[in-house]
């Protein structure tokens, strides 16, 4: 058994992305923020469709071709297209901001 909130280092100087479940077709994983985000001038762009929830902390993310920032809090979740553009502009500096999500 494995418990999602733990086994987090203590300095995380890049997101930390891992796998739960994965074979070629899904893959499963958590991924844990503290302040990090999408480089400037960079886009995130994925071959498959996610499906991610916020379980701890809070984001902003960016799609391409909108405006207005989208905020997300603990239990929000959304749906992204593969290959639509976006990023994240901001996760929280101060604690960790915990992602799963879903890549099929």
């Amino acid at each position: 058994m494995t418990n999602i909130f733990e086994n987090i280092p203590e300095e995380i100087t890049e997101e930390l992305f891992e796998d739960i479940i994965s074979n070629d077709k899904f893959r499963f994983e958590r991924i844990v923020s503290k302040g990090q985000s999408t480089p400037e001038g960079e886009w995130l762009v994925q071959n498959k469709n996610e499906w991610v929830i916020l379980i701890k902390g809070y984001a902003e993310l960016l799609f391409e071709g909108e405006e207005k920032k989208l905020s997300l809090k603990t239990g929000d979740y959304l749906f992204i297209g593969s290959r639509r553009k976006h990023k994240v502009v901001k996760t929280d500096p101060s604690g960790e901001t915990i992602w799963l999500a879903v890549h099929f």
